[in-house]
């Protein structure tokens, strides 16, 4: 997997380095053999926000034949993208390269007519001013990420590692991209459709005890039925009070926690074992291989079978 990540004046540090961080940590761990390679759209060296000279930059001929471009960021102006950048955008798209938009990196995108008539995302910040300039765009303010396999838009600053996440989540498996997680000491289970703005999205074991210790059970107990007031009961809560801290801790429900663990714990026995739908969905506490299906094509567009094929042509390549 070839990589080619733009860099450009201004860009800060943190945005630049954050996929560099994800993909090259698949590299590290063995996982696969993911290269990354910075450019700029003239070829020369760039100074980041902080005021770091990066030099050695390849030019736009980085992006040819690379499987992903990546547009980490963009100018906090959001001054228009120059006809050179959108070009090579709309090249590497035309020739079969993933386009990703990271935060602000979005609006190039947009710039280059790749998000036309499609949903996007960026930072939550700049939401309306991303569907003032392009009507033909929906543009969700309530996610972290929006995948349309060819192009990719991610909210801002950490949810760029969520997406990248899911991208290493998305051609590896859930057990290669929880292991890249793990190492970065990030959150493995942050889907695109989690809420971008909640004060804490990742829960804190220290400050959130009884709800961390809750999940913890409730992991081991995922093939079981896990009512809200099973939740509430293991947390000695009232059913209101229980919610609302579990949606302060995970900016989620503890409905949408639950479905969400037995969707991860669906991909991972799909991709691990040769069990058929009926045991996987017994073992994953969704009741039927209907509900499992309804659930999965609800959640990733395709169904179990058709995601086990996916998966393992993808892990033979």
């Amino acid at each position: 997997m070839r990589i080619a990540i733009h860099a450009f004046d201004g860009v800060s540090m943190f945005h630049l380095a954050a996929p560099q961080l994800v993909f090259g940590e698949v590299t590290k761990l063995g996982l696969g053999e993911w290269t990354t390679q910075l450019w700029s759209t003239d070829g020369r060296g760039i100074t980041t926000a902080e005021g770091y000279a990066v030099a050695g930059l390849g030019g736009p001929g980085t992006t040819v034949g690379a499987d992903i471009v990546v547009i980490p960021s963009w100018h906090e102006s959001l001054a228009p993208a120059e006809s050179g950048l959108t070009n090579v955008i709309n090249s590497a798209h035309a020739t079969g390269s993933t386009v990703i938009g990271l935060c602000l990196g979005a609006f190039p995108i947009a710039q280059a007519g790749l998000l036309e008539g499609r949903s996007a995302v960026t930072h939550w910040s700049a939401t309306q001013e991303l569907a003032d300039r392009h009507p033909g765009i929906t543009v969700d303010s309530g996610v972290l990420y929006i995948d349309h396999d060819d192009v990719l838009t991610s909210a801002g600053t950490a949810s760029g590692i969520d997406a990248c996440l899911h991208v290493v989540r998305k051609h590896l498996g859930v057990t290669h991209a929880n292991r890249v997680a793990r190492s970065l000491v990030v959150a493995p289970h942050r889907e695109g459709g989690q809420a971008q703005y909640i004060e804490r999205p990742v829960i804190n074991a220290d400050t959130d005890a009884p709800i961390a210790e809750v999940l913890a059970w409730a992991l081991t107990r995922l093939d079981q039925p896990l009512t809200l007031e099973d939740l509430a009961a293991r947390a000695t809560m009232s059913r209101r009070n229980f919610v609302r801290r579990f949606r302060e801790a995970t900016g989620t429900t503890p409905a949408r926690w639950v479905t969400d663990r037995r969707l991860d714990e669906a991909r991972l026995l799909l991709e691990t074992t040769h069990w058929g739908v009926d045991r996987i969905a017994q073992a994953c506490g969704f009741g039927s291989p209907v509900t499992l299906r309804q659930n999965f094509a609800a959640r990733f567009a395709t169904s179990p079978a058709g995601y086990r094929r996916t998966f393992r042509s993808q892990a033979e390549v």
